[in-house]
């Protein structure tokens, strides 16, 4: 079972992240691509504009988004890939741009993992 973190695009790289995977639809603005030490963008894991765009980061909205979201990782084809690139390394790092650190896409798509996981 692999070591699943999340991160800040914009916080500093380290060693010990592993594997990155940036789960975001659009790229974060301002980093390079080279600058961004992502193994993989799975842009199509992220949620569906509609939800991104209806949610807007609102914490109030954290709960109904969350099982929303849950619902399309379930059936989402990008899933698959998602899961087998956590399966292929130790320690994997969920790679974001949100600003909020508790209500955002890495947070759901970690649960998402760990339950796969259990």
């Amino acid at each position: 079972m692999a070591t699943i973190k999340i991160k800040r695009a914009y916080e500093s790289i380290a060693s010990s992240d592993g594997f990155r995977i940036l789960v975001d639809r659009l790229w974060p603005r301002g980093i390079k691509k080279e600058d961004a030490h992502v193994g993989v963008w799975l842009k199509d894991i992220a949620p569906s504009t509609e939800l991104r765009k209806w949610f807007n980061h609102e914490p109030e909205k954290w709960e109904a988004f969350r099982k929303k979201y849950l619902a399309e990782l379930q059936d989402s084809p990008a899933t698959a890939e998602l899961i087998e690139q956590v399966k292929k390394h130790k320690t994997v790092t969920l790679v974001y741009s949100a600003k909020d650190e508790q209500h955002n896409q890495a947070v759901v798509v970690k649960e998402f993992l760990e339950k796969k996981e259990a």
